[in-house]
């Protein structure tokens, strides 16, 4: 009985206790917040992001009007459609950068404004690797000049936008499509022929803004209104959506002014025929050969940089510049950051011992 009796007013002890310190800690914050409010303030770190959206109207009017729809002919018919832009005019000349794969089949190249009014340019030049080319007209057919950016200036997040002529069709021609700046220096393959088996990388900027065919040699273009790049590729796979793909203005421009003076652009070449390794394994196998990619050599051109330097029939380069080499889209890319006279470590695979190689580069051969 007494054991009862003691329970009991134990629990009723523990309940009243309860209720005291409850009530204590309520006056405490009640009368003196200002020390649990600091607290719990400087325990939590907080950042405050403003996002203000008006749209992008005044940035498409400034650059709109320096927009053309390029137009390739092929014995007077028409073969292909594409975009580029005024960037400069200079001593009585206007000159429009594109893409080369929109103008390289044609014979005759047409430029159509804004306004509705159409000429023919002048090639002035054009250049496979780099996708660029540069047509020139009289200066006082063009309507506006469009002002450059800075791809290396712009932060991925940035507002972008396009302007181009999508589908190959002039029903949409002046096409405005918006998205972001999705990401930077993407390591992109590219085929530079009809086939489809990729030969050559490029460093692009990535965006989600629509890019169609016909899209092709138009700007990409911050939201004030400057050009950071080209768009050129789109990539289409099953599955995949929103990755358009832009040359960065600043390279395209390093090429354009060459072009634009009808200047030869000579790259570095090896003097090699070449496989991807990796294809050459799924049909046949090679005796006394453990690894699975790299590059495959064909044969070498006598007299060539790679002959010079001590690459033999039957190497597999599996690196250059120290870097591992998968297949010749990026062998050519790690080739071409180089130039004509500079020297090109290359890693090759020769009997079941890996081979340092230094090569002197030079533009006589072709590879």
């Amino acid at each position: 009985m007494q054991t009862q009796r003691n329970s009991g007013t134990i629990w009723l002890v523990g309940v009243v206790m309860f209720f005291l310190g409850a009530f204590g800690l309520y006056a405490l914050m009640y009368f003196f917040p200002e020390p649990f409010v600091k607290t719990i303030t400087e325990q939590v770190e907080t950042k405050n992001v403003t996002v203000t959206d008006t749209g992008i109207a005044d940035a498409v009017e400034k650059v709109y009007d320096a927009v053309v729809i390029v137009k390739t002919y092929k014995n007077k018919k028409l073969y292909a459609t594409g975009t580029g832009f005024v960037y400069k005019k200079e001593n009585g000349k206007a000159y429009i950068l594109t893409n080369n794969h929109v103008i390289e089949s044609g014979d005759a190249i047409h430029v159509e404004f804004t306004d509705g009014h159409s000429v023919e340019t002048e090639v002035k030049g054009k250049d496979v690797y780099s996708d660029t080319a540069v047509l020139a007209i009289d200066e006082k057919e063009i309507l506006d000049v469009a002002d450059i950016g800075s791809s290396e200036n712009a932060r991925v997040g940035d507002t972008v936008f396009t302007v181009g002529s999508p589908i190959n069709s002039d029903t949409y021609s002046g096409t405005v499509t918006r998205g972001i700046l999705s990401g930077k220096n993407r390591l992109v393959s590219v085929s530079t022929t009809s086939s489809s088996t990729s030969d050559m990388m490029m460093s692009v900027l990535q965006t989600d803004a629509a890019i169609n065919s016909g899209n092709s040699g138009g700007p990409l273009v911050n939201a004030n209104g400057e050009i950071i790049g080209i768009t050129s590729l789109k990539l289409a796979a099953t599955g995949v959506e929103g990755m358009g793909f832009a040359i960065p203005i600043e390279t395209a421009l390093n090429f354009a002014t060459r072009e634009e003076k009808g200047e030869t652009i000579d790259r570095p070449k090896l003097g090699i025929s070449m496989s991807n390794l990796q294809d050459i394994k799924f049909y046949f196998r090679i005796p006394g050969v453990d690894i699975d990619k790299g590059v495959f050599v064909e044969s070498v051109d006598e007299g060539s940089p790679a002959a010079n330097g001590g690459m033999k029939k039957g190497d597999i380069i599996v690196k250059a510049d120290d870097k591992d080499v998968t297949d010749i889209a990026y062998l050519r890319y790690l080739l071409f950051n180089h130039n004509v006279g500079d020297k090109m470590k290359v890693t090759v695979y020769r009997n079941g011992n890996t081979i340092d190689l230094e090569i002197s580069l030079t533009k006589q051969a072709d590879a």
